[in-house]
């Protein structure tokens, strides 16, 4: 028992560890391979890409807890020693060699003693015994299914043991065949290139452009390609096998794996997968190893270190992404998002131009605007009446200049135009990217793939789950509607505490003050309930039990959306249309509690208060959440994994020793989907497009991002997290449906925005229709209408009526009604009307308008290219020539077969006729 008490795992001991019982049956196998290692093999081995033969590569690894029995031994090294004992003595009896592929370990302890099986319950505790055996049970099945494994218990992370998967070839040639993957044949082909001035433009720009392109290198020249076909076993001859192990790369291997994994059941009380597996704690992880390291002084050339150095690097941020080497690493889904983000990072170079003009042109012209020049203008004596009761006192106009300067930068005529341009170049990115998407799909062989089957329920299966999720989703809305109504309570209050302040100093900042001091708080309350309603919409969508990934995916990436949207931009669309619009008037004020009056927008509009608003929620939400979480978040985790590896007997020297690839992946982050990826730029497209009339900056910043998210992103995908399992996908999937969404709902807000929200149609109102010369000299005062002071309600009117140096009989505040003079005082006048009809019409102008020119912008351009299509054409002519070849050559082989065939027969034939005459004459 002291050899067997050596023994860690028989993929992992030396000769001299073996139990003198065991050698005679292991000595030949895999121990004759360690012998005759290379210290090339030996390097790959050591570095835990290659199973201990150095020979067959680690595609898959999983994870579980090592839990020490009252012997000092581990429990699963328990079963696995006794289990070996086991076969060893039936094999010594019958002295035939071990079948390599033969049984699982759960079938093969059946032949335990039943020594053994007291032995082994004496040191197992109940719930460590399940976890045991239905890993046993489990990997039992995997090796039923022809993929080879190697256990690790000895590894350099104490309470860890590693299962290393290995797929052989025929158990790749299979699965390629269930997954219908496409993979290259022999044939090649030459693309078509454009003809005459296109091809020489062509030269030209990729010439131009040439300091822009990673150093990459190709693994075909560009004009080549390989014709591609779904993989046969029966069709072997027509792909290029001659070399097998990079015929199937390392994304592939582990696609074809992870597959397996998800088809395998463990039966235990109830069936379980390895996604039951891992949430049970029978293994702790499941992953995919990263090629190598990225260590620029000691790593080999791989893929992985390529990626670090040519993408995932803020020195690289000018250069296009190698998308054709991230798609061969991580994927066409992962392939997929990064060109979808660097397409869409692209785009926003002539929306942050056209927007930077469009914000210069309102600096250059401010000092032209007239109602700014009447407001600022000190001969200008008009009397405000107080923002709030009581403590608040008259005011002058002109203290408004600031606010009306500044409103002006973004509330000017060209704003119209920019909301147009925006319209116009949104539509054109979706129209683009389609025609991007479709040239991937060519490129990548994906012409022909389609997605798995939508699960079919009936109305009956779904409406439970429905109604929870709908009551639920409304309750968590109410929550945003509550807080925002929260820090509309928040501004008045303290809109009020301020004015009561003995600073000045802190009076003539009031405004400033709430504005930006409830932006934050509002920004705050986002951060948070972003996590919230992240968590919430996971647990709705699990309620549901969708049938298949791709429709639970579709449909938490839909309830997150939904709240996460409306958690954003619930504050920005009360600022934009209904701040300053539940008011009242002076003397009859609408009142919140009948103590809180109703927020009133200064002189210059609500629209600057939008703009901040905006400003703060979207640069916040960018570098805070987007970015420093991204960072930070990560690292945490990994160095809190670190250190709690490092507890108990792993002592300092053991520190300080190289770990192996499946050991130092373990401490990456798990890979948790694109949904937080896609989900912040999905935000941020509408921060891009919807309120853009408010704040024509915003693709800037945008871009700014983007830059930094794309390399950020690449970082992390690369360093930070555990390799994902590839995923094929031909599109971005729901994610366009809500692009496409955001952006018709942009067209209607911005719609909304100019209209209601800024004073453009008041200012065309009144230079064509009011104006006595054509200009808007007057327009200040005509957008004022006035109140006797008299008729302020008891309580209500200012404590100091001296502010000004001199008593306020009539004050001025902005609406349009009847003076109290009038045979109707304080009723809406008609000039209110003519404008609301005025807003009503360009809403419906606008809005059609912009709609046929984005349907025109669709008509257009095409969705796939012209020569993507003439290629499409073109190969499937090449595959039938490609199969027509091969019936021709099986009909010529049937031919001569049978001729051979009729032949033999005719000369036995004529063989037994002369033996049979000779008979006769003898």
């Amino acid at each position: 028992m002291k050899d067997e008490a050596e023994l860690t795992d028989l993929s992992g001991s030396s000769v001299q560890q073996i139990p003198h019982f065991l050698q005679d049956v292991v000595f030949h196998g895999k121990f004759e391979l360690l012998k005759t290692l290379t210290p090339e093999e030996n390097a790959h081995c050591q570095r835990g890409l290659y199973f201990q033969d150095g020979q067959r590569h680690v595609d898959y690894v999983l994870t579980y807890a090592l839990k020490k029995s009252s012997t000092g031994r581990s429990i699963r090294y328990s079963t696995h020693l006794l289990t070996e004992n086991a076969v060893a003595r039936s094999l010594r009896r019958s002295h035939h060699p071990p079948s390599a592929e033969k049984g699982s370990l759960s079938s093969q302890t059946s032949t335990l003693s039943n020594v053994d099986l007291h032995y082994l319950g004496e040191n197992f505790s109940g719930q460590e015994d399940q976890k045991n055996f239905r890993r046993e049970e489990f990997e039992g099945k995997l090796r039923d299914m022809g993929l080879e494994l190697e256990l690790d218990e000895d590894s350099k992370i104490p309470g860890v043991g590693f299962v290393k998967i290995h797929a052989p070839w025929n158990v790749l040639c299979r699965e390629a065949e269930f997954m219908k993957l496409k993979m290259p044949t022999k044939r090649v082909y030459e693309v078509k290139k454009s003809s005459g001035v296109i091809e020489k433009l062509n030269l030209l720009v990729s010439k131009v452009l040439e300091p822009l392109h990673p150093h990459v290198e190709e693994p075909q020249p560009k004009n080549i390609k390989h014709l591609s076909h779904t993989f046969s076993r029966e069709k072997q001859h027509l792909f290029d096998l001659s070399d097998k192990d990079s015929f199937f790369d390392s994304k592939t291997r582990s696609s074809i794996v992870y597959e397996i994994l998800k088809r395998i059941k463990c039966k235990a009380k109830y069936s379980m997968s390895i996604t039951s597996l891992l949430g049970s704690g029978v293994y702790t992880a499941a992953y995919p190893l990263h090629d190598g390291d990225i260590d620029e002084e000691s790593a080999e050339p791989n893929d992985r270190k390529l990626l670090y150095e040519e993408w995932a690097n803020y020195s690289v941020f000018y250069k296009y992404q190698p998308i054709g080497l991230v798609r061969k690493y991580f994927g066409e889904k992962i392939g997929l998002y990064f060109a979808w983000l660097g397409l869409y990072t692209q785009m926003l170079i002539p929306a942050s131009l056209v927007g930077v003009i469009v914000f210069l042109y309102g600096c250059a012209t401010v000092d032209d605007n007239i109602p700014s020049m009447e407001i600022c203008h000190e001969k200008n004596n008009i009397t405000m009446c107080p923002l709030c009761d009581k403590v608040c006192s008259y005011w002058k106009l002109s203290s408004a200049c600031g606010t009306a300067r500044a409103s002006h930068l973004f509330d000017n005529p060209a704003t119209v135009f920019f909301s147009i341009f925006m319209a116009l170049w949104a539509a054109m990115f979706m129209e683009h990217w389609k025609r991007r998407q479709m040239r991937l799909n060519y490129e990548w062989d994906l012409t022909g793939f389609e997605d798995e089957e939508m699960e079919k329920l009936t109305c009956r299966d779904r409406l439970p789950a429905y109604m929870t999720n709908v009551v639920t989703m409304l309750l968590m809305m109410g929550v945003t509607f509550a807080i925002v109504f929260g820090v509309i309570i928040y501004r008045i209050s303290t809109k009020a505490a301020l004015h009561m302040s003995s600073n000045p100093v802190t009076r003539n900042h009031v405004q400033l003050t709430v504005k930006t001091t409830a932006a934050i708080i509002n920004l705050v309350v986002i951060l948070i309930l972003d996590e919230v309603y992240g968590a919430v919409a996971r647990w709705l969508t699990v309620l549901e039990v969708p049938k298949t990934d791709k429709n639970f995916e579709e449909r938490l990436i839909f309830k997150t959306f939904i709240l996460k949207f409306v958690n954003a931009f619930t504050p920005i669309i009360y600022i934009a249309f209904f701040r300053g619009r539940l008011v009242g008037r002076p003397g009859n004020y609408l009142y919140v509690f009948e103590s809180y009056r109703m927020e009133e927008c200064t002189h210059g509009g609500c629209l600057m208060e939008l703009c901040i608003q905006l400003s703060i929620t979207m640069l916040g939400k960018q570098l805070i959440q987007n970015n420093l979480f991204e960072i930070g978040i990560p690292k945490l985790k990994k160095l809190i994994r670190y250190i709690q590896s490092k507890q108990g007997t792993f002592q300092e020297e053991e520190r300080q020793k190289k770990l192996q690839r499946y050991e130092m992946d373990r401490f990456l982050e798990p890979f948790s989907g694109l949904t937080p990826e896609y989900m912040e730029m999905i935000i941020q497209f509408g921060f891009v497009t919807l309120f853009v009339a408010s704040f024509p900056l915003a693709p800037l910043f945008a871009l700014l991002n983007n830059i930094i998210e794309i390399r950020l992103d690449a970082k992390k995908f690369v360093t930070e997290l555990r390799r994902p399992v590839a995923a094929r996908a031909k599109d971005i999937g729901i994610w366009y449906n809500i692009l496409r969404g955001v952006a018709k709902v942009a067209v209607i807000i911005n719609a909304f925005v100019i209209s209601f929200t800024s004073d453009f149609i008041p200012r065309m109102v009144y230079q064509y229709m009011y104006s006595p010369d054509g200009t808007m000299h007057g327009f200040v005062n005509h957008t004022l209408s006035y109140f006797n002071v008299s008729n302020f309600q008891d309580g209500k009117e200012p404590m100091d009526l001296m502010q000004l140096g001199y008593a306020v009989e009539i004050c001025r505040y902005k609406d349009y009604r009847e003076p109290p003079w009038s045979t109707t005082p304080y009723e809406i006048s008609k000039e209110f009307w003519a404008v609301l009809a005025i807003r009503l019409a360009f809403v419906i102008i606008f809005q059609n308008v912009v709609m046929l020119m984005n349907d025109l912008v669709d008509w257009l351009i095409p969705d796939i290219p012209k020569d993507i299509s003439l290629q499409i054409h073109k190969e499937k002519i090449l595959l039938v020539d490609l199969f027509m070849k091969e019936e021709q050559v099986k009909s010529i082989n049937l031919e001569n077969s049978a001729s051979a065939t009729s032949k033999h027969s005719r000369n036995n034939n004529t063989t037994q006729q002369i033996y049979f005459f000779s008979q006769i004459h003898t």
